[in-house]
């Protein structure tokens, strides 16, 4: 390396609308984000369809893909057993994920 990365920098784009959580569960696993990963999430960027977003679904918070099909938003998982959500007036996007990071054993 030429230079040093300064991951935050590089991986928070807006710092006080930012937050970095410790996934549990594996409902994401189908696009690489596993059960003790964390993940860096932004408030500030508008969550558009196709994006993984953390929710609050009746108080418990979900990751998962934001889908709009059939006129509806849905919550939909990237892994089997796992249910979709209907996006409703229980459900409250917290932020869209813009970055994963995990240590290798």
């Amino acid at each position: 390396m030429e230079e040093p990365i300064d991951l935050g920098a590089w991986l928070v784009e807006h710092p006080a609308a930012s937050y970095i959580m410790r996934v549990e569960g594996q409902s994401m696993a189908g696009v690489g984000i596993n059960d003790g990963d964390l993940i860096v999430v932004n408030r500030a960027k508008k969550p558009r369809s196709g994006a993984v977003v953390v929710a609050l679904v009746h108080g418990d918070r979900t990751l998962k893909r934001l889908r709009y099909v059939g006129g509806r938003h849905w919550l939909v998982p990237e892994a089997d057993g796992f249910d979709q959500i209907l996006v409703d007036e229980h459900v409250e996007i917290w932020g869209v994920v813009v970055g994963v990071a995990r240590k290798m054993p």
